[in-house]
């Protein structure tokens, strides 16, 4: 990423991007870049580049709303000591752009959603949904089990990959 569009990102994202695009793993998440394929934890991929909803592309975007949606998640981790409950994965675009700042939670055999029209005063709300995803053995979180600032929320939904499933399924 240019210099430039480094700009606006914030503080606490240390070196994210790498030469060629390549995206790294934030540090704080405490995988230094490396996957663990024992590690079930859900992960919040955080899109660093979003703007808010409605903002025309030649508007200003420092700091980038993303970045301080992902500041905020990781300061409330830390504030409610739940460091160790989810991994924070910050990405530079997630083409989500109709949506404002966007997420995706996602955790190994387990359906994965992407969220928009988010914002750093939804980090706490946005946690409290990531746990209980991850407490979930599908990943289903019915929309009465989420806050009702994100019964919305969510725009899409993936299934898990099938090698990846924590039982055989009947082939179709």
């Amino acid at each position: 990423m240019a210099p430039s569009r480094m700009q606006g990102l914030g503080p606490s994202v240390a070196v994210v991007l790498a030469a060629v695009g390549k995206i790294l793993v934030d540090p704080e998440n405490r995988t230094n870049g490396q996957s663990d394929p024992h590690d079930r934890r859900p992960v919040l991929h955080i899109c660093l580049t979003c703007r808010p909803a409605g903002t025309p592309p030649e508007a200003p975007n420092d700091p980038a709303a993303g970045s301080e949606f992902h500041d905020a998640v990781l300061r409330r981790l830390r504030d409610r000591n739940l460091g160790s409950s989810i991994r924070v994965n910050p990405i530079s675009c997630m083409a989500n752009c109709e949506q404002g700042c966007s997420a995706a939670l996602s955790a190994p055999g387990k359906w994965s959603y992407i969220a928009g029209f988010l914002g750093a005063e939804l980090a706490d709300d946005v946690i409290d949904y990531a746990l209980v995803y991850g407490a979930s053995r599908t990943g289903v979180v019915m929309p009465s089990k989420r806050a009702p600032s994100l019964r919305d929320a969510v725009v899409a939904r993936v299934p898990a990959h099938p090698d990846d499933l924590p039982e055989q399924r009947d082939k179709a």
